[in-house]
């Protein structure tokens, strides 16, 4: 097998070759076959995610590693002990892979384990920048049913992040409107859920009018380029006080003093982006706007599946993808890293 892998952290990827590994007890070999590009492979190819200033939070990896958590390919071999799938199948695969004996996998909750086996962020766990990947239990491979195979990998982080991201939204009231804060790959996958979920699109806001044109085509329901000083009054003014939600898929200080001026008395502000920065709000103004702010990473394997439901039906509009060879890999992290990137970038080796 080979793969593209990081060798030193912020410098180009190198092709490695090693032999294909055998699966053992539940594991399944799959042969990749797409594996979507995602900004946190930027964060993880750097080594460490920004915290503002100068902090920095090191990821604790181990080199060499293997970026790529959006994956789909076919199974190629078997565990004596998987069961359930068949070799020639072909699935995408649920990245977010706990302990399995902790409090949170327990719970359903893999995604929060403090001690996670994620292919492609995890140390000691290499993802699908590869010909080959290795994964624990056949329960992590997903039907994506007659869905085209690069768009079934983008699922397993960007369509899952931004299905759990809006899954903590509200019930929304007739007047409501929920917010997205950037239109990169996982905001134009949250404008497609959001249709679904809310029964109507989402506003969007965005630094970059590219994308916000984007945006709307996919059925927003409205923009605002975030850059714009009047921009914020005009969203207040048209959701007569601000948003139900918002949900801020960059995660940097200027999305995030957006997303949290949108909201509503009330409102609830969900960080999914990892850009980095610091946030201040005085105390006394969580009570007095009683607004909530909280997080969300990806989402549960419950979840994974309640949206690949929807996937599969033909719920859920596809977002645009582009593929490109493994070998391209370095590229397209740079084009990501520079904002160039509409929808997503999808690798096949």
């Amino acid at each position: 097998m080979y793969c593209e892998a990081i060798t030193e952290f912020g410098k180009p990827l190198q092709r490695i070759e090693s032999p294909t590994p055998a699966p053992e007890g539940t594991e399944v070999l799959v042969r990749v076959e797409h594996c979507g590009v995602c900004h946190s492979d930027v964060h993880i190819h750097e080594g460490f995610i920004g915290l503002g200033g100068d902090a920095k939070l090191p990821l604790g990896l181990r080199l060499p590693h293997t970026l790529g958590h959006e994956v789909a390919g076919e199974v190629i071999a078997l565990g004596p002990d998987a069961t359930g799938v068949e070799i020639g199948q072909h699935y995408a695969l649920y990245s977010w892979i706990g302990c399995g004996a902790c409090a949170a996998c327990l719970r359903g909750e893999e995604n929060y384990c403090n001690a996670p086996r994620n292919l492609g962020c995890s140390a000691g766990t290499p993802g699908g920048y590869a010909s080959h990947v290795k994964v624990p239990h056949p329960r992590y491979l997903l039907d994506y049913g007659a869905t085209p195979p690069a768009l079934a990998a983008t699922y397993m982080c960007s369509g899952l992040t931004a299905y759990g991201a809006l899954r903590k939204v509200p019930e929304l009231g007739p007047k409501d409107e929920v917010l997205i804060v950037g239109a990169g790959g996982l905001g134009m996958m949250a404008i497609q859920f959001a249709k679904q979920l809310f029964g109507k699109g989402p506003l969007v806001a965005d630094i970059d009018e590219g994308r916000l044109q984007a945006a709307m085509g996919a059925g927003a329901k409205a923009a605002y380029n975030s850059t714009d000083p009047t921009a914020l009054r005009k969203l207040m003014a048209d959701t007569e006080g601000g948003a139900v939600a918002a949900i801020d898929f960059v995660g940097s200080e200027s999305s995030f003093a957006f997303a949290t001026g949108a909201v509503r008395r009330g409102g609830k502000v969900v960080v999914v982006g990892l850009f980095g920065g610091g946030m201040a709000m005085p105390i006394a103004m969580f009570p007095i706007r009683a607004i909530t702010i909280g997080g969300s990473y990806v989402g549960s394997l419950a979840e994974a599946e309640a949206m690949m439901e929807l996937v599969r039906a033909g719920k859920v509009d596809p977002i645009p993808v582009t593929e490109v060879p493994l070998s391209a890999a370095n590229q397209v992290l740079e084009d990501l890293k520079a904002g160039k990137v509409i929808g997503r970038m999808v690798l096949v080796p």
